[in-house]
């Protein structure tokens, strides 16, 4: 690691999916069925599902974090030409129980055993975050799940950041916000808080305001950069 360390942290909140979570779980448990198509399925559903929630914020049209995942996975089953009722359901009760990713508790624990305040802030639906946080094992090393519900409206939207605030009751600028995803992480940091970008797929940086102030390849070296090594 090379960056700076953020000073004068007092909680560490996380983007959900893609970040301590693996989005691509749900179909790789289903490629028996899927066969060759596991991944562009995959690839294709996540791509619609953060669509979408973007479109209906802007056109104030707010459906849970569910109802959109169901909604993205029948246009990728389409896309893919697969018309499978059953398949369906067990990919969307998959999506319940996703997979996180092999360093999350240990830096989680570490991070409440340091002192640190730690949360979940994410578009998903709150039942859809306790069931994964329950199933992966993290429900345990997280103080709060805070779920777009609250506000009926998705990331980037600053209403969404501001829950973290009110939670915690500290400023923006003594949150550490981390994302897989470099969209959120232009929102997050445009809206005040010091943000880490977890890069794990290697994408570009997004041309919008707001800039991480560190970028990692996975969460491991996320203590040492709050002040909680």
């Amino acid at each position: 690691m090379h960056e700076t360390p953020l000073t004068g942290i007092k909680a560490c909140v996380f983007d959900a999916y893609g970040t301590l979570f693996d989005v691509g779980a749900a179909a790789a448990r289903c490629a028996d069925a899927l066969g060759d198509r596991a991944k562009p399925l995959a690839d294709v559903w996540r791509r619609k599902q953060i669509e979408y929630t973007w479109l209906r914020s802007l056109m104030n049209r707010f459906e849970d974090f569910w109802q959109v995942t169901g909604q993205a996975l029948d246009y990728a089953m389409e896309s893919v030409g697969l018309e499978d009722p059953a398949l369906r359901a067990r990919l969307m009760q998959h999506y319940l129980r996703l997979d996180a990713y092999p360093e999350a508790h240990g830096v989680l624990a570490h991070l409440r055993r340091a002192g640190m305040k730690t949360a979940l802030l994410s578009n998903g639906a709150m039942p859809m975050l306790v069931s994964a946080s329950k199933s992966s094992g993290l429900e345990g090393v997280l103080d709060k799940i805070l779920s777009v519900d609250g506000v009926r409206l998705y990331k980037p939207h600053a209403a969404v950041y501001q829950m973290a605030v009110d939670h915690f009751g500290v400023p923006a600028s003594a949150i550490a916000f981390h994302s897989a995803n470099a969209w959120d992480v232009a929102g997050a940091a445009d809206y005040g808080f010091r943000v880490i970008w977890i890069n794990r797929f290697g994408q570009p940086r997004e041309r919008l305001p707001g800039r991480a102030e560190a970028e990692l390849d996975d969460l491991n070296d996320v203590p040492a950069l709050v002040g909680a090594g």
